[in-house]
């Protein structure tokens, strides 16, 4: 986290130097000082909604990785029926065929 150094005497004493008054310059910092701890403060928030993003983020990336390892799975179970069929096919063609090979001898 950063921290912000701002010497607000230094800055009411160059106010007062240019002719503001002394009670003017001390508004004009105070103001300063309100807007600067503002700003931080959004900065603050901004940090914690990006951590926030992130773990959402990476949640997001968990359930696709899920989805995607269950696609593979299924696809990989129906290949694996495929080519089972095809050699349950393959054995009933190759023995089809040397029943008739040798039927006709």
């Amino acid at each position: 986290m950063t921290t912000l150094v701002f010497d607000t005497h230094v800055y009411v004493k160059r106010l007062h130097a240019v002719g503001f008054s002394e009670e003017q310059a001390e508004v004009v910092v105070a103001l300063q000082q309100e807007a600067v701890n503002a700003t931080l403060g959004q900065m603050r928030n901004s940090e914690l909604a990006t951590k926030h993003d992130l773990t959402e983020t990476e949640l997001k990336i968990e359930l696709k990785i899920a989805e995607t390892n269950t696609a593979i799975a299924q696809i990989k179970a129906g290949l694996i029926r495929w080519i089972m069929g095809v050699g349950f096919l393959q054995t009933a063609l190759i023995t089809a065929l040397l029943l008739k090979v040798s039927s006709g001898l």
